[in-house]
């Protein structure tokens, strides 16, 4: 262990002595994180040595991975990017396969928890960006088979990604998430299987604890057409659960659909379509004393007011990728979706009398449309390879918004009067420009530049007495810039520098509503704008893939939580925040079928300012009380992933996965934080072929220490109901058979 952990200190040193310019910042980030690092270090001595067992033995060289987020296809040791690379079979293998949370949480630097509310999502931030968001996820962007599943406002959902036929995500962290414009504080891009020979057809069947069970059906396959192939992948799944909690029940339904037509050698042609059906019980965060009494529990208002959101979306896109000639290509992506939403939230009545409220049930139909279009040509510069991509990106999101009181008479829970109704549109143009020179033999330098322009605008069509025109408009407007340097001096080592500047605009949601109670959209919410400087290295050691980096992020007018109360949100410019991070992560697979993973992260996100707001003025409320110096809320300092599986081909299989996350805190005054904990997971299965078919069971234990923990947290909850309970020890178990023909 004293070995590893040098050799970790020894390579940030090289790399701050490569890199002159940010060497004393990479040292002192290396510096605490080394003092943090051995303080934790007991929290998983069983899986360390576990790990150290599988490493004495022969190491396998793997096939190179192909990373492709930056637009650029290299391998993974050649990206000048933090990248994480995670594949379909291994995020499917001994789970449920219902959330990300299952599968991506070796992913370094990215944190993503299950709030065990489906009305809610997961919540998901890369680096601490997103961690603010008390629903859904904001300050990444999420792309599926190249389909934004975030809107142009920076608003984004998890809930249409199919894990049964996905074949393998990529994480990209750091300055390069800038390319893809607004809200890019990391960049998730999910692709999906493509159909094959032999065929095949396969059914899954799956349950586990509090009632949960996942049915789907999937076939892959390929088409010949006489000239051309038509390759197709389709999947089905349909998920319910009673819920952990009280009145948490949930119900999803999906498909998803992905089909290619090779029209010639240089030409292909890609549809995908999914759809998406979610209803879902609420039962709110709870106040650390009902966590600590009874974390199963739901608040009495969500039961009262039958609090429960419901969601009904269907896209598709088409992408058409050309060849033109040995050095040039073109590749277009065009998609639209329609996404509907109706929320009960539990505001009292008492609170709608006012002529300015907008009512306890939110009513959201949104039709959103894009289209990406860019030309990649790959030439030379002095003799030099050099690679240039050219595009535009246009995105549009049309949104119809109503407000209803949450009762009619005495019947709580039920749609009553119109309270607030508003067209909304919101539409950005994003022309960009990205080029890779290898300058020298070991030399690449990499630049790209992005011009984000956004506009919002509100059409208030319910206007009454007491109750004006609320309509107005926003633009918001931002140069790009990113620029790396890369150094190779071996086919396994590699060193990078990059910087670049992001900018993240309020969402929709987010300016709903305003600071000072009165009605209509909050307009004085400013974007917040970033820079960002990152050293990585990378290297094959022991046979698998080891990535460090050190990072920070300087933000200015950071949009955090004013107030979260009732589900209904307020938000607020922050001034100045900054984040120094440092990032660990190795995997590899040794001797036949041994397989180990292994991530550590450690973030220092605080304030620089003191907050100058009223709600942060209030000697009342020592939880407002936002400080210069103060920790974000919302973002763990530590968090540490390791596994090891055995997964050969047929017979038998099993795992062991073990995570720790540090306290977080959950207010802006940092009177209190979810406390740290360590959970555990094991999981067992047996595969065997018989001819054509193939059977695969599986079953697992997760927390198998029965650990009560927050799984997720609600930013500022204005009643103090800050913890969203994790399950206790739960079990699930599958089956699955696969026909090839």
């Amino acid at each position: 262990m004293n070995c590893e952990y040098g050799a970790r200190t020894k390579a940030a040193q090289q790399a701050a002595r490569f890199y002159p310019v940010v060497s004393n910042r990479a040292l002192d980030i290396g510096a605490q994180m080394q003092a943090q690092y051995w303080k934790r270090a007991s929290a998983v001595p069983i899986l360390w040595l576990l790990a150290q067992a599988a490493m004495a033995q022969e190491a396998v060289l793997l096939e190179p991975i192909i990373i492709t987020s930056t637009r650029l296809s290299v391998a993974e040791l050649e990206s000048p990017a933090s990248v994480s690379f995670v594949d379909g079979d291994q995020m499917r293998e001994g789970r449920l396969r219902v959330n990300l949370s299952e599968s991506l949480g070796g992913v370094p630097g990215m944190l993503i928890q299950n709030r065990e509310n489906y009305a809610q999502d997961l919540q998901l931030s890369v680096r601490g960006y997103g961690a603010r968001s008390t629903f859904g996820v904001r300050g990444v962007r999420i792309y599926v088979d190249g389909i934004p599943a975030t809107m142009p406002d920076g608003q984004g959902q998890t809930s249409n990604i199919d894990i049964s036929s996905i074949d393998h995500v990529e994480v990209l962290r750091g300055p390069f998430s800038a390319l893809y414009g607004n809200s890019s504080g990391g960049v998730v891009q999910i692709h999906t299987e493509e159909g094959r020979l032999p065929p095949e057809l396969s059914a899954t069947l799956a349950a586990g604890s509090y009632r949960a069970f996942r049915f789907g059906a999937k076939a892959l396959g390929l088409i010949d057409l006489g000239g051309t192939e038509l390759d197709y992948a389709l999947s089905a799944n349909r998920f319910t659960t009673d819920g952990y909690r009280d009145h948490s029940a949930a119900r999803r339904k999906l498909l998803n659909a992905k089909l290619g037509l090779q029209l010639s050698d240089d030409s292909r042609l890609t549809l995908v379509a999914n759809s998406v059906s979610v209803r879902a019980d609420d039962p709110l965060g709870l106040t650390r004393q009902d966590f600590n009494d009874d974390p199963r529990g739901a608040v009495a208002n969500a039961t009262l007011y039958n609090t429960r959101k419901s969601v009904n979306q269907t896209q598709a896109g088409l992408s058409y990728e050309r060849q033109i000639t040995s050095d040039r290509s073109i590749h277009a992506t065009v998609y639209y979706g329609e996404r509907d939403t109706v929320q009960y939230l539990a505001i009292p009545q008492a609170a709608q009398r006012s002529p300015t409220h907008s009512g306890g049930v939110i009513d959201l139909a949104r039709r959103y449309a894009g289209v990406d279009l860019r030309v990649t040509n790959q030439g030379q510069l002095a003799g030099r390879p050099l690679t240039v991509i050219a595009g535009v990106a246009y995105d549009e999101m049309r949104e119809q918004r109503r407000g209803y009181e949450n009762f009619v008479g005495d019947s709580l829970g039920v749609r009553g009067r119109l309270r607030r109704d508003e067209s909304n549109t919101v539409w950005n143009v994003d022309p960009y420009l990205q080029a890779s020179w290898q300058f020298a033999e070991a030399w690449t330098m990499e630049a790209g530049l992005r011009h984000s322009s956004i506009r919002f605008q509100s059409r208030d069509h319910f206007i009454s007495s007491g109750n004006g025109d609320d309509s107005g408009t926003a633009r918001y407007r931002e140069w790009l810039p990113v620029a790396s340097l890369q150094y190779s001096p071996t086919a396994d080592l590699s060193f990078h520098i990059s910087g670049g500047r992001g900018f993240e605009t309020p969402t929709f949601n987010e300016i709903s509503y305003r600071n000072d109670g009165l009605n209509g959209l909050n307009f004085d919410l400013a974007p917040a704008v970033n820079n960002n400087v990152e050293i990585g290295v990378k290297a094959r050691v022991a046979g698998g893939l080891l990535t460090v980096a050190l990072y920070q992020s300087r933000t200015r007018d950071e949009i955090v939580v004013a107030d979260a109360s009732f589900g209904r949100t307020r938000y607020q410019n922050a001034g100045r925040t900054r984040r120094n991070g440092f990032e660990l992560a190795w995997s590899g697979q040794f001797g036949s079928h041994w397989r180990t993973q292994l991530a550590y992260g450690w973030l220092d996100a605080r304030y620089r300012d003191d907050c100058r707001t009223v709600s942060c003025l209030d000697p009342g409320r020592a939880d407002r009380q936002l400080r210069g110096g103060n920790r974000i809320p919302g973002i763990a300092r530590h968090a540490f992933y390791a596994s090891l599986d055995w997964a050969p081909e047929e017979g038998f299989r099993a795992g062991i996965e073990g995570r720790y996350l540090s306290s977080v805190p959950v207010n802006d005054g940092n009177t209190e934080a979810a406390p740290s904990y360590f959970v555990a997971g094991v999981h067992a299965g047996y595969v065997r072929r018989y001819g054509a078919w193939r059977i695969g069971s599986y079953a697992r234990i997760d927390n198998l220490f029965d650990r009560q923990y927050a799984g997720a947290v609600i930013v500022n909850e204005g009643n103090q109901r800050y913890y969203e309970p994790a399950a206790g020890r739960n079990w699930s178990a599958g089956l699955d058979i696969t026909y090839s023909f």
